[in-house]
């Protein structure tokens, strides 16, 4: 194998691959990267038997070939390389060397052969998909999901793909996000359990104007865009995801629009004298006015208050500030629309007059307060 590069492009693909890199493996050629010659240049590849993703990038073939490359070490590299082109070569199926200007190196690297297989995936029967349709959705709900390994299920992304719309849902049992956007509709219906790390490298990977096809194979899901220069693979989670639709409060009848800006700077400041375990916050509402109230024993209490709009009864509700601070993060208007029915009741908090034609919703359940 040898080949030359330009180094921006050497340096780009070896970004969009590097975070499916493990940072740390029992397998010694899953800390490698795929390096293989292809007719329009090299395709470069990474996996950790969670995810994969490959990238092709053009480059000047003058003899085919494929070997792994310590990612680590290659990834040095080409940040401190010189401003030309890179030759790299592989003699055998261990020994590369990589030139730039004057500065020459030599790397071990392990046969192609030790590289696991990418998922058989049919893109021949898939969904067709706006990537900035799923950028949207992966954006607005895949940060709601568990982090905890009791209960693996909560830890993917639903992703209910319908002729007529798509919808991600995502909750930890203590917050839930979920966001509908209408589609014209391609393929089959389908429900899919995504792992978070995978959706995030379909949203950085993929730019929004691309069209993406969507397939699945026996337990993976794959996606490409149309030219399939880029490609990623995951592993399905599967089980039965809990039945959302029975937290969503229907009757919540206490509704309080607020600046978003104005409540998260609030929060940010309320959150400096919370409890580390609880980021308890008691948020009491008023006629016109929101205040909020924090004591911690060991470190402090602090008040303070914004306008609202705001003329129901009095209600003193708790929350977790790390949590309502990072669903508002993701609401995409200035304003915020927060509904309840009663302080131990889960709480709504939705965008305000928000002109765009998705559907977006995220539930909060309180913390207990105490007096």
């Amino acid at each position: 194998m040898r080949f030359t590069i330009a180094r921006e492009k050497l340096q780009e693909g070896l970004a969009a691959v590097a975070a499916s890199i493990p940072g740390k493996t029992t397998l010694p050629v899953l800390a490698n990267i795929l390096v293989e010659t292809t007719e329009r240049g090299i395709r470069l590849s990474g996996t950790d038997l969670d995810i994969a993703v490959s990238t092709e990038v053009a480059a000047d073939v003058e003899a085919q070939g494929a070997i792994t490359i310590p990612a680590k070490k290659l990834l040095e590299l080409a940040r401190e390389l010189p401003p030309y082109p890179v030759k790299i070569a592989a003699a055998g199926e261990q020994k590369v060397t990589l030139e730039c200007g004057r500065a020459k190196f030599k790397l071990l690297g392990l046969a192609r052969d030790e590289f696991p297989a990418f998922p058989a995936i049919r893109f021949q029967e898939s969904w067709k998909l706006k990537a900035e349709d799923l950028q949207k959705l992966i954006q607005h709900v895949s940060y709601a999901v568990s982090t905890e390994e009791s209960r693996p299920i909560l830890n993917g992304v639903l992703w209910e793909l319908r002729p007529e719309r798509m919808r991600m849902v995502a909750t930890n049992g203590h917050r839930l996000a979920k966001l509908d956007i209408p589609t014209a509709g391609s393929g089959q219906s389908a429900d899919l359990i995504v792992l978070p790390k995978a959706l995030e490298q379909v949203r950085k990977l993929f730019a929004a104007a691309d069209e993406l096809e969507v397939a699945r194979g026996d337990n993976h899901l794959g996606f490409r865009n149309i030219s399939g220069d880029k490609q990623i693979f995951t592993r399905l989670i599967e089980g039965p995801y809990p039945n959302y639709e029975q937290v969503i409060p229907k009757e919540n009848d206490k509704t309080a629009v607020a600046e978003k800006d104005a409540l998260m700077a609030a929060l940010r400041r309320m959150g400096t004298v919370a409890s580390d375990q609880t980021h308890r916050i008691r948020l009491s509402f008023n006629a016109g006015l929101l205040r909020f109230q924090v004591n911690t024993p060991d470190l402090g209490d602090g008040q303070d208050e914004i306008p609202v709009r705001y003329d129901g009864d009095q209600l003193d509700i708790g929350f977790n500030g790390a949590y309502l601070l990072e669903i508002l993060k993701n609401i995409p208007t200035p304003e915020v629309r927060l509904s309840f029915r009663a302080p131990e009741r889960a709480a709504t908090i939705e965008p305000e007059a928000w002109s765009d034609p998705a559907q977006y919703l995220t539930i909060l359940m309180p913390l207990r307060l105490t007096d």
